[in-house]
């Protein structure tokens, strides 16, 4: 039987390790993809801490995959062999619970997830749902458009959840899905205020060379008040900050599928009609919308590489700050 490499996640706390796995047959409705690179994303750290505590076991991670059809199943016909697509965080829907039926997708009852609920990137091959993959703008590189399928379709919900009428936007957190969104925003004529770590100057020059009009620390005030204020860090005090920075009215949106514990504050932060909303996973039109838009703007992305066999590294330097913009995995070259 063909094998593939793999980097398998035994358990939560566990490392990734290298392995040699069957090369999967795809069912009814799926494609085999060879895949060529995957975004490493926060998600797949909050999987290997536990903080998503309800993953197949064992599993192979990766949910911003960019590959080329290798094999069709049965009944399979949107893509031809050669194809190249992308594959998101959200694999399938059951197409029939409330929240489908009311165009809601992101939001299904029995919902499968990409390296969580089934095997995803990070490996030479995997399979996936036909329906639920994207054709990839011609403009970009595999490595350059991975991390536009996670960091930028959650991204881009986060953005557009904020309203329409934002002229000053927060960011807090500015990694993958912040220098993303920045130039979607500049783009779009919004003043951009990002919010780093404390001390993080690296990030805060990396906001700057991406379009934003001021960087600091998540603990000073902005040259403004914010309309609106995306939060992708996955800290819950921020929450706390960003309506403190916000205007009558404002909104703050979080972008995380995981945040620490929000602590309590007066209501007077939240009183003026402020609101506070999260954001979950995705549909399939944010994902068509938004690979339309981001060449028109045009989105660049700012990539960190690493070969398939230092995913672990590669999550290791992502929860420290190591680097700015995205990691992706270079996984079989064309």
């Amino acid at each position: 039987m063909p094998t593939m490499r793999a980097m398998l996640l035994d358990a939560p706390h566990t490392p990734l390790h290298l392995v040699e796995l069957p090369i999967p047959t795809p069912g009814a409705g799926q494609v085999l993809l060879k895949v060529h690179a995957c975004g490493v994303c926060h998600t797949d750290l909050h999987i290997l801490d536990g903080e998503l505590d309800k993953p197949k076991l064992p599993l192979v991670l990766g949910h911003q995959i960019v590959g080329s059809v290798a094999g069709l199943g049965a009944g399979a016909a949107r893509f031809q062999v050669n194809d190249r697509v992308g594959v998101p965080w959200l694999g399938a829907t059951d197409g029939t619970c409330r929240y489908c039926r009311r165009g809601q997708e992101n939001l299904c009852e029995v919902p499968t997830f990409i390296g969580y609920n089934v095997d995803g990137g990070f490996a030479e091959y995997t399979l996936a749902d036909e329906r639920f993959c994207f054709p990839l703008p011609a403009a970009y590189s595999d490595l350059e458009v991975a991390p536009l399928l996670c960091a930028g379709l959650i991204g881009y919900r986060t953005y557009r959840m904020a309203g329409e009428n934002v002229e000053t936007l927060g960011i807090y957190g500015f990694g993958a899905a912040a220098h993303i969104i920045a130039q979607l925003a500049k783009f779009e004529g919004k003043r951009v205020y990002a919010f780093t770590r404390p001390g993080d100057t690296a990030a805060q020059e990396f906001a700057i060379a991406k379009g934003a009009d001021w960087a600091g620390d998540s603990t000073q005030t902005p040259p403004e008040k914010l309309d609106a204020a995306l939060i992708f860090a996955p800290v819950g005090a921020l929450v706390v900050a960003a309506l403190q920075a916000t205007h009558k009215g404002g909104g703050v949106v979080c972008g995380g599928i995981h945040m620490s514990d929000i602590p309590s504050f007066p209501y007077s932060l939240l009183w003026e009609e402020r609101v506070i909303r999260s954001v979950a996973n995705l549909t399939r039109k944010d994902g068509e919308d938004f690979l339309k838009l981001a060449p028109q703007v045009p989105v660049r992305t700012d990539v960190k590489i690493f070969p398939l066999e230092q995913a672990g590294l590669a999550l290791e330097q992502l929860r420290r700050g190591d680097f700015t913009g995205a990691a992706v995995l270079e996984v079989n070259r064309k």
